[in-house]
């Protein structure tokens, strides 16, 4: 499989794994990516122009679509819309991407019998109970709880009846909160860094109680190139490094990292349907395909983190101040 298409690869998390790829694989990327807020070429910057060409497209339109699946040893989905909140404020565009655009490149895998491999979240399986010590696993049910996870969901779905219905040859990894460099910093740690970076105090929805299971970006690449190479086809994989934290606690540790004050953020009101806890159960992906995380240590991570978006703040910067003003006009 030494030609990939990449969609959404100019995205955080599809571009961090166009970087995995160049520096692991002698693979070549296209990237489908329809440049909305969410993608940045910048996020590409750097990278062979031999190995990896950007085609700016939305996966919903077949004439674009199709030509590249036909052209392609295997695809990796990453892109959708992904962002619970703008979800809550419009949910069409995530009916538009996350469902038209997958069933699209779907049928584009179909016609041309490419590999298909599909990302998704542990969001499709709704929440847990912050004192429940059970984790989501591969046989979770569904139980999405807004616009964004309930998309996700159903593009999962997609996947699953085109296998079987059709044989597509297609897997399916749902991963945990994915942290790192090249992230759009209206996400939580971005957000959080930022914020700290130029002098505002952090913020936390409710009483930052909430628990997701983070994942550093690379992390979450390894894993996707393990179930491309070895994965069974017709099988869920959940991604996650066991890296479990609330809210606040990592507002506090981007605090203490940055030689602030730990107590040096302000709460702020939480939003609608804010689900309570995520936790990944990995061990299919490691006993299965012998996976393993690099960063086993959500510290270190994150510091990691921190000094990227230290060092790349003319990456940030152009969307810093209408991504707070759009929280401040909401109260958050």
């Amino acid at each position: 499989m030494s030609r990939l298409l990449v969609t959404g690869g100019a995205g955080f998390i599809g571009s961090n794994f166009v970087h995995h790829v160049v520096a692991h694989t002698d693979h070549t990327v296209t990237v489908l990516d329809k440049l909305t807020y969410a993608g940045n070429r910048a996020s590409l910057e750097g990278l062979p122009s031999d190995r990896v060409r950007l085609v700016v497209g939305d996966i919903a339109d077949a004439d674009v679509v199709y030509p590249l699946v036909a052209e392609a040893d295997a695809v990796v989905h990453y892109a959708a819309e992904s962002h619970n909140d703008n979800s809550l404020h419009d949910p069409r565009p995530f009916l538009d991407t996350n469902i038209i655009g997958t069933y699209t490149l779907l049928e584009a895998a179909r016609r041309h019998d490419v590999r298909f491999h599909h990302i998704s979240t542990d969001e499709v399986y709704g929440d847990l109970e912050l004192d429940d010590p059970a984790r989501f696993t591969e046989n979770t049910p569904y139980n999405p709880s807004s616009p964004y996870s309930s998309t996700k969901a159903g593009s999962d779905l997609l996947v699953r009846a085109w296998v079987r219905s059709f044989g597509v040859r297609a897997t399916i990894s749902n991963c945990s909160n994915n942290y790192g460099p090249y992230q759009h910093v209206e996400k939580f740690i971005p957000r959080q860094i930022t914020n700290v970076l130029r002098g505002i105090r952090p913020k936390l929805y409710g009483t930052g109680e909430n628990v997701r299971d983070w994942i550093h970006a690379d992390d979450h690449s390894s894993a996707v190139l393990t179930i491309l190479d070895r994965g069974e086809i017709g099988e869920t994989y959940l991604i996650g490094a066991d890296g479990e934290k609330d809210n606040k606690s990592v507002v506090e540790l981007i605090l203490r990292i940055t030689g602030q004050p730990v107590n040096a953020y302000d709460l702020v009101t939480d939003r609608p349907g804010h689900d309570l806890r995520y936790a990944i159960d990995s061990t299919k992906l490691r006993t299965e395909l012998g996976w393993e995380p690099t960063y086993g240590d959500f510290e270190s991570g994150l510091a990691a983190t921190i000094e990227w978006y230290r060092d790349n703040e003319a990456w940030w910067a152009p969307a810093k101040d209408g991504v707070e003003a759009f929280y401040a006009s909401k109260g958050q």
